[in-house]
């Protein structure tokens, strides 16, 4: 996937490859991210790219025409791609989303500061708004890398394990199942006997339920999207009695 970010910090925006998974995709060639500066397509010499909105308010918007250069540059190198503007007003991201994304071949992301952009930029060159949650950030660069390791991990090959993106909380709607590691026993902690059984379907049915069952209680406007099986309402009625062991 080609990646270009437009902001106004691109170091803060390169170091989400430097890391982890992210950093992982981008050595092995299946992630290449460009961040543009808007500053750098600024009309005067002290780059600006903010100015006071009109019919008064408090705070600047970023103004239209170095945004617009900027994506145009952008637009020469990923003709095909889709500008998502990072915005609470957008759709929310989720992992659904995500794996729509992690489809796409190319994606610009525009972080934008301050009180926000001008309209007609958005009208113009923005063909999606993108939120990552009901709340307010300084600016659009943690959204954005949140969007870039969400979607970099689905890229077939990120990841150390095939199964690993598949088994995460809502690939299939629900949260995750808890999981365990050595020591067996830990602080009077031993881990649910079904783990050491060896029996892969009776470890499948556990962690089904659990998920099922975590996803009732912590999340359960989740389950209220999906439609059960007959063998997962089962499952989920069963939760109660033995939500760990069972």
């Amino acid at each position: 996937m080609k990646l270009d970010v437009i902001t106004l910090f691109p170091e803060l925006v390169e170091q989400i490859v430097a890391w982890g998974v992210v950093g992982r995709a981008a050595d092995r060639g299946l992630l290449d991210l460009v961040t543009r500066n808007p500053r750098d397509h600024a009309l005067d010499v002290h780059r600006t790219v903010d100015d006071r909105p009109y019919g008064g308010g408090p705070g600047m918007l970023m103004r239209p025409e170095p945004l617009a250069a900027a994506i145009r540059e952008a637009r020469e190198s990923l003709p095909s791609a889709k500008v998502l503007y990072l915005s609470p007003q957008g759709r929310v991201f989720d992992q659904a989303y995500a794996a729509e994304l992690a489809a796409q071949p190319e994606l610009i992301l525009l972080c934008g500061r301050y009180e926000g952009v001008d309209e007609r930029l958005l009208a113009r060159e923005v063909d999606a708004e993108v939120s990552i949650g009901d709340y307010v950030l300084s600016g659009g660069e943690p959204a954005a890398m949140v969007m870039v390791d969400a979607i970099a991990r689905l890229l077939d090959g990120a990841l150390g394990h095939s199964e690993s993106a598949e088994q995460d909380s809502f690939s299939d709607g629900l949260l995750d199942c808890p999981h365990f590691t050595r020591p067996e026993v830990w602080e009077g902690q031993a881990i649910p006997a079904v783990l050491k059984s060896g029996d892969h379907k009776a470890i499948a049915k556990w962690r089904r339920q659990q998920a099922l069952g975590r996803t009732a209680l912590r999340r359960p406007e989740l389950l209220e999207r999906l439609e059960l099986n007959k063998e997962d309402r089962r499952l989920l009625a069963e939760f109660s009695e033995q939500p760990l062991d069972g």
